[in-house]
């Protein structure tokens, strides 16, 4: 059996609605749990809302309500999203729980056990908009104008604090950020490796200036830094403490899926935490790109934040999916645009593989009443499906593993144009005159493509394919990449199946004129 694998995503900071950003990293690791689940693996999939720090209090207060309240509403338009883009969590976690209350003062409890927390006085600069402390040498701007390194202000912090050795752990940090596949891709592993080189500081870990929060165990007064009980979710959701099934089987993760600004808390805080607690760390951190709306960071001045709940709803929740995973080199950033969508999923899903499944099995019907039998392959049709094999079953679970999903859906793609090259070549309308059992050959060597096609892009549109596989016939156990090698055709022929006339899969997307400028 292939070992477990435990995949999360970040929890998202509720303070306001989802944008294109939460909804990218939901869907990219949806993609990998349902690619990881075909594959044969036993897969934990974890994601949810982070609803503590100061970011949260001042919100509230801004509103007029109790940071709780405004928890439990914005964590309820992340669930929505996530149900909405047909995410596929095994457990939608928030911090505001008690068990994770109860996991992050263990961890608190096992740091300390292990010497690793002093009390002292912090004095610096914190962005609270990142929930992030920066050192001097970080910030760009002057005086009252200092900024983040990602462009967020901060603001001169003074209070008492419970401090993290996090220099303790500098040596050992450098060496596992120095190993293989732990941070990836390589542009962030080499930034974490030039951060951690630099010399580390002990990292304030306690607040005392509000009370939204984790409680410090047996420290009146103070809560725990945002980012110690936010990391903790990862091990709460198995159960952590306690020696759960769950703890036993899943951790360390496999994989934290995080955007590129919070690499830091995962490959130097959070393995640190880890070692201080006597816990095994994580096995990949990856820090994925943004998506830019035209080029540009969506933000509420320019006013080009998009819901990315309107969009699956005007282009489809699968075509969505396709086009992000699709379009953007996995770990850079990319761009979209509704033309940028319309263009690449009509091009690809409705005019290449839509129609390829429309015609065929419209051919099928027409011409052999929809029943099908057993048929002599020449050396084009097994050349077609050699291809069509290789693409599908070793080429794109290649590139997917590799979390290089354009990659993988460009050799899918050429897949799909072989076989649309085949069906001109072969002209299957003529052989209906002149040769009709080739033509029955050249509509079943399709069918057996249409197979492996579907069943590759599960992952992806997970809808979309499993309609065309229910149009084939295909049983719905039968699904996995270990099913390319079951005889599934045999099987129909045998059972006298029948392919009734299809329904289009991919209708053509239409882009309304004020937007086809």
């Amino acid at each position: 059996m292939p070992d477990p694998f435990y995949l999360t995503t970040a929890i998202n900071y509720p303070n306001g609605k989802p944008h294109i950003g939460h909804a990218y990293e939901a869907i990219a690791a949806d993609v990998i749990a349902r690619f990881q689940r075909w594959m044969g693996r036993k897969v934990r999939f974890q994601t949810g809302t982070d609803e503590h720090g100061l970011k949260m209090a001042r919100k509230a207060a801004e509103q007029g309500r109790t940071p709780r309240e405004l928890a439990d509403e914005m964590a309820s338009y992340f669930r929505a999203m996530d149900e909405v883009l047909n995410i596929s969590f095994d457990r939608f976690i928030r911090t505001v729980e008690p068990e994770h209350h109860r996991a992050s003062q263990a961890l608190w409890q096992a740091m300390e056990a292990a010497g690793d927390l002093y009390l002292d006085r912090y004095e610096g600069w914190y962005s609270v908009r990142d929930e992030a402390y920066y050192d001097e040498s970080e910030l760009a701007g002057e005086g009252d104008e200092k900024l983040s390194p990602q462009g967020t202000p901060v603001e001169w912090t003074v209070e008492e604090s419970w401090f993290f050795r996090l220099s303790k752990y500098q040596d050992r940090l450098l060496d596992l950020l120095r190993t293989p596949g732990f941070c990836e891709p390589e542009s962030r592993r080499n930034e974490m490796i030039a951060f951690v080189s630099g010399g580390l500081k002990d990292l304030s870990v306690s607040r005392t200036s509000f009370d939204w929060g984790v409680k410090v165990p047996g420290s009146e007064g103070h809560v725990m830094y945002v980012w110690v009980d936010a990391l903790t979710n990862y091990i709460t959701g198995l159960g952590y403490p306690d020696d759960t099934e769950e703890w036993r089987r899943f951790w360390p993760a496999s994989l934290h899926l995080v955007g590129k600004d919070i690499v830091r808390f995962h490959t130097v805080y959070w393995p640190a935490f880890l070692m201080s607690a006597g816990l095994p760390l994580p096995r990949t951190v990856f820090g994925h790109g943004f998506i830019l709306n035209r080029g540009q960071k969506e933000s509420k001045s320019l006013g080009n934040v998009t819901d990315p709940l309107e969009l699956a709803e005007r282009f489809g929740v699968d075509n969505l999916r396709y086009f992000l995973m699709r379009e953007v080199a996995f770990g850079q950033d990319g761009s979209y645009s509704a033309e940028a969508i319309v263009n690449r999923c009509n091009a690809e899903l409705a005019n290449s593989f839509g129609n390829l499944v429309q015609r065929t099995l419209s051919m099928i019907v027409k011409n052999m009443n929809g029943d099908l039998e057993r048929f002599e392959q020449t050396p084009a049709d097994h050349e077609l499906l050699k291809q069509v094999r290789k693409a599908c079953a070793v080429d794109l679970p290649r590139e997917f593993e590799a979390l290089a999903f354009s990659q993988g859906l460009e050799t899918w793609i050429q897949a799909v144009w072989a076989c649309n090259r085949y069906v001109d070549d072969q002209a299957p309308w003529t052989l209906k005159k002149t040769d009709p059992d080739r033509m029955k050959a050249v509509l079943q060597t399709l069918l057996l493509a249409i197979h492996d096609l579907a069943l590759a892009l599960q992952p992806v549109v997970p809808e979309k394919a499993a309609a065309v596989l229910d149009m084939l016939g295909v049983d719905g156990d039968t699904r996995s990449h270990a099913d390319f090698e079951r005889d599934w055709f045999a099987a129909l022929v045998d059972a006298g199946h029948t392919i009734a006339a299809p329904s289009p899969i991919f209708p053509r997307l239409e882009l309304p004129e004020a937007e086809s400028v």
